[in-house]
């Protein structure tokens, strides 16, 4: 199982969770291999380019598998180059702040930011990440405009936030948990249709007067093209059946993520929802010309 990023992040803490069980389900270890670089795009290539014969897998999310296949020069098709085997579990974005930020909510960030436009720093954790992605979508969608400034890494983002250096951030919910429990800073938002269940009381995108701005790190599993039918069969039964052990869900509930519904958890429901997202991400990125060569 290639998973497109390092080792001890969410990606692989969720790659590991899942991979155990689906070993016990399968008869046989499933490893997990971190393969980075190029934005994780070396990752997902080496995915694409293996055997057909349902030995190696790729496991990514939104990040890797749509949006990082825009950014990059790839030599792979994000749809033609794979076979879905199923989506996994979901964590929302949300819109955190600094405590000295004058709005309360986040219609009043809103109006704020139109009346100081470009006055406001949001931080980004480098070039077409989902931060990144999120302001850009947050500026085209809300009609405000604000300045990026970009980061290495999410700890030292999260530090000058917290520090009062930075206004604002689009981070991934689960990430900035902590610091919102703490009081080290202020969440206004979870892009998403439902309220997130590790913290209820912060309202939706849509609540807040921001109809249909969703952005989540969901992920997914998948095959390269050309693997037996029966192969994808077998390995889609796995997951669902690793997917329902009580010990997993709750482990990944642990890690802030949501599982998708037995469902959704199907090849096809893969493949819908992924090609959604490249209809709607990818003219977002290349209209916001977001680009690493």
């Amino acid at each position: 199982m290639i998973v497109p990023l390092p080792a001890g992040g969410a990606v692989d803490a969720l790659a590991r969770v899942v991979a155990e069980p689906m070993s016990a389900a399968l008869g046989q270890r499933v490893l997990v291999e971190n393969v980075t670089g190029a934005g994780s795009t070396i990752g997902v290539d080496r995915a694409a380019r293996a055997a057909p014969d349902g030995y190696t897998l790729g496991f990514g999310t939104w990040a890797n598998y749509v949006v990082a296949g825009a950014i990059y020069p790839v030599k792979y098709d994000l749809i033609r180059d794979f076979e879905p085997i199923g989506l996994i579990a979901d964590v929302p974005y949300w819109i955190v702040a600094k405590n000295a930020l004058p709005a309360k909510t986040m219609a009043e960030l809103v109006d704020w930011l139109k009346a100081h436009p470009d006055e406001a720093t949001a931080a980004t954790v480098g070039a077409g990440s989902g931060s990144h992605i999120c302001d850009v979508y947050l500026q085209t969608n809300a009609h405000v405009s604000f300045q990026n400034v970009p980061y290495r890494g999410g700890a030292p983002a999260l530090q000058d936030l917290m520090g009062g250096q930075i206004d604002f951030m689009c981070d991934l919910a689960a990430n900035t948990l902590p610091s919102v429990r703490g009081g080290a800073i202020k969440a206004y938002a979870v892009m998403a249709q439902h309220r997130w269940f590790a913290a209820p009381e912060v309202p939706t995108i849509e609540e807040m007067g921001l109809p249909g701005l969703y952005l989540s790190a969901w992920s997914g599993l998948w095959a390269p093209k050309g693997t037996p039918p029966d192969a994808l069969a077998k390995l889609n039964a796995a997951l669902r059946k690793a997917l329902a052990d009580p010990t997993t869900r709750e482990r990944v509930t642990r890690l802030g993520q949501e599982i998708f519904p037995p469902e959704r958890q199907t090849p096809e429901a893969l493949a819908a929802f992924q090609q959604a997202e490249v209809d709607k991400w990818i003219p977002l990125v290349k209209a916001a010309g977001i680009k690493v060569e």
